[in-house]
Order: structure tokens, then C-alpha cells, then sequence
């Protein structure tokens, strides 16, 4: 009987214990990044940053993935999962305390970087870690349990005003550093990932990873017009979404009148709703079908919320709960379709392809953001600054829909890849 014979299937315990440590690590991760948005205020008051200025604190996170995304697939695939994660969790786990160390902007901006250059490809080695582990297992569920771990760190971070008030009342630099700690789960995580991974490999049959998605050029010129309509409703609604995230607590309170603890609750929604209702939505749409008729209705729920919160007195909960509805929706049945639309042998370049568009948009647009209110003078001593990015927001939400209605035109004419069929039609 030869080595491979002798080893055995890893447990289901071991299995499940190397998902909570790399997801312990995603937690850390998601923290970090939303770390900006409930000192956003602080930052422009004890540092005197412009919303310009806070803006480029999300867009270098995003240029830097960008220039990353280019080559992280390559390292992952050249040094495996398991040492690639530790030097990512390791870039990570830096980043977030030179953040915190300085009140120098550019130290700021290099923290910030350093986060794009470590987090992206972080969460790729996860992702192909988790099908090393749950190939043929649990895998779609095991990919749900990673995101909602990661999403509560979203979560933690728009809260942490209700459990570190005491360190929002000192200013900026308490809640970064207490950020840039918890960031050190992302090192711990991968840590303990290597340790189980190098234990597992001599006891057990492990799935191959896989090549990670990774972008050729050749293939640009493959794709059909339902994926290029994906990608344009793909870059338009994160770009109307996370910018806003970016700016939400600061307009909360400065605009609506909210305490830091009301308006970091408020932002939260968007990721909760996710955690809770994009598992859901997956296994609707997968019986039902109809995904570009979703992806429309997801995109007509984002289209009035900005307006409705600069313009009427709705309640501000029932807005972002619609927000938080479409932001459940449209990823939830957006990224799994393009399977159905890009054949097999060139997913990978379709989905580095447009994480890489995606974060472009979110680039330019938490700069744009900032700069308007910069240019609008939006503040707490004129609410009505915020109104033009609001605007802006809902212009995006539009083009969104457009995309979307243009997509489900096409998969409902004789050019269609069939997402409109679910299970009972196959």
C-alpha cells in the first residue's frame, strides 16, 4: 500500500476547524478596511482632513488591489495556499497599525496601501484554501459560513462606537490602533491555518486548490454581451455602495442629526442583511430561476434611497433596509451567474476581470465622493453638502438599472444563457 493509499479523508472537525481559523482571519481583514468610516468625522476635525482626503483612504485601498490583482493570482499559484496566506495575513496585519501609528497623511495612505496589497489576495488564497478543504464536501456552505464571519467583521466595525466609546471619546487614534489589533486575528488565523495544513498533509487526502482566477487578455474578446452588461451593473452598484459606506456614519450624524453609536448601527445593516439573506436568496434563485429579472429588481430598490434620505423625512431605518435588501440581493444572484454565461476554461479571467473593473469604479468614486463634499462644503453646518453625492449615488443606481434591464433583454431572447431557468426547467 503505497503513502497515498494510507492516508485518509480529513474529519469533519479538522475540516471544520481549519474554516474557522481562515475565516478568523477574514474577520480581521473586513475590520480593518471598515475601520475608516467611524472616525471619519475625527479624522476631519482633530486633523483637519478634507472628505477628499478620507475618500483616498478607501481609493489607495482599491488602487493597490488593482495593481495586486494583476500578479497575487501568480504567487498564490507559484507558493500555495499555505505560505501565501501567512505573507498576506502578514502585509495585513502591518498595515493596520502604521495606519493607526501616525497622524501624518501619507503614513495614513501607505497603511492603507499596504492593506490593498495584502487584502485582495488574502481573501483569493482563502477562498482557494476553502475548495482544498471542502472539494465535493460541504463546499457552497462552507463558502457561505466563510463570508458571514467575514461580514461580521463589517459589522463589528460600524458597531465598535457602542463597545469602545471610550476610546471614540479620545479621539482618532484609539479606535485605529484597537482596529489594527484586531487586524492581527488575519495573522493569528493564517498562523494556525500553516500549523493544521502542514499537520493535515501527512494524515490526510487533500483536494487539489486549483489555479486562481487570473486575468488573460485573450479572452477579452470572447465574452458575450450578458457578461459585459454583469460587469457594468457590477462596477455601478458597488461604486454606489461601498463610497457611500465610506461617508454613511459622518452623514449620518452630521446630516440627520444621529449619535456615532445610532449612526455606526444604521451602516451595519447593509452588511447584516447580507450575512443573513444572501445564503437564502442563493437557494431561491437556484430553484426559481429568473436571475436577470433579481438583478433588475435589486437594482430598481437602490435606485430611490439616496433621495429619499436627502430629500424626505422617511425613516432612515427603512431606507437602508431597502439598501440592505438590494445589497443582498444583486451579489447574491450577480456573481454566480456569470457561470452560466462565460464558459468554464475562462471563468477565471471573467472574475478577475471584473473584481478588477469593480474596484476601479470603487476607486474613482470614493475620491469623486469626497471631493464633492469637499466642493459642496457638506457638514454638519450645512447638511445640505452631501446632497449633490447623493446625486451622484443615485446616477450610478441608474446606470445599474440600465445594465440590468439591457441584460435581461438579452437572456430573454434567443441569445440567452439561460439564467432565467431554474432547477424545475433544466
Amino acid at each position: 500500500m503505497n503513502e497515498t493509499e494510507e492516508k485518509k479523508k480529513p474529519s469533519l472537525f479538522f475540516r471544520w476547524t481549519v474554516l474557522f481559523f481562515i475565516s478568523l482571519a477574514m474577520f480581521g481583514n473586513y475590520y480593518v478596511y471598515d475601520s475608516i468610516a467611524p472616525v471619519a468625522d475625527l479624522l476631519k476635525n482633530d486633523l483637519k482632513f478634507s472628505d477628499e482626503d478620507i475618500g483616498w483612504l478607501n481609493s489607495i485601498y482599491s488602487f493597490s488591489a488593482i495593481l495586486v490583482l494583476l500578479i497575487g493570482g501568480i504567487i498564490i499559484d507559484k507558493w500555495g495556499t499555505k505560505k501565501s496566506s501567512v505573507l498576506f495575513g502578514s502585509i495585513c496585519a502591518i498595515a493596520g497599525f502604521i495606519t493607526a501609528a501616525s497622524s501624518d497623511y501619507n503614513y495614513m495612505l501607505a497603511g492603507r496601501f499596504l492593506l490593498g496589497i495584502g487584502s485582495e489576495p488574502l481573501i483569493v488564497a482563502i477562498t482557494a484554501a476553502i475548495a482544498k478543504w471542502f472539494k465535493g464536501k460541504e463546499l457552497s456552505f462552507a463558502m457561505g459560513i466563510n463570508l458571514l464571519i467575514a461580514r461580521s467583521g463589517s459589522v463589528s466595525a460600524d458597531n465598535s462606537p457602542t463597545f469602545i466609546s471610550g476610546l471614540y471619546e479620545g479621539g482618532w487614534q484609539g479606535p485605529l490602533f484597537f482596529a489594527a489589533f484586531i487586524g492581527l486575528l488575519s495573522l493569528v488565523g493564517v498562523l494556525v491555518y500553516f500549523i493544521l495544513e502542514s499537520s493535515g498533509e501527512k494524515k490526510y487526502v487533500l483536494s487539489e486548490a486549483g489555479e486562481t482566477d487570473k486575468l488573460k487578455i485573450k479572452d477579452l474578446f470572447s465574452f458575450s454581451k450578458s457578461f459585459w452588461y454583469i460587469t457594468l451593473l457590477c462596477v455601478t452598484f458597488y461604486s454606489a455602495v461601498f463610497p457611500f459606506r465610506t461617508f454613511a456614519i459622518k452623514y449620518f450624524m452630521e446630516a440627520h442629526n444621529l449619535t456615532r453609536e445610532a449612526a455606526g448601527g444604521l451602516n451595519s445593516i447593509l452588511p447584516l442583511s447580507a450575512m443573513i439573506a444572501t445564503p437564502v436568496i442563493g437557494l431561491l434563485v437556484d430553484f426559481i430561476g429568473k436571475r436577470a429579472l433579481l438583478m433588475m429588481i435589486g437594482s430598481v430598490l437602490l435606485l430611490p434611497v439616496y433621495l429619499l434620505m436627502g430629500y424626505t423625512g422617511l425613516s432612515l431605518f427603512v431606507i437602508i433596509a431597502i439598501m440592505g435588501l438590494s445589497f443582498s440581493l444583486i451579489p447574491a444572484v450577480m456573481w454566480p451567474s456569470v457561470a452560466y454565461i462565460v464558459e468554464e476554461k475562462r471563468l477565471g479571467s471573467a472574475y478577475a476581470l471584473m473584481t478588477l473593473i469593480q474596484q476601479v469604479g470603487v476607486m474613482l468614486f470614493n475620491w469623486i465622493i469626497g471631493l464633492s463634499n469637499d466642493l459642496n462644503s457638506a457638514g454638519a453646518e450645512n447638511p445640505l453638502g452631501y446632497n449633490m453625492g447623493l446625486w451622484i449615488f443615485s446616477v450610478l443606481g441608474f446606470l445599474g438599472f440600465f445594465f440590468s434591464y439591457k441584460l435581461r433583454k438579452v437572456e430573454t431572447s434567443p441569445e440567452g444563457h439561460g439564467l432565467e431557468k431554474g432547477m424545475k426547467q433544466i
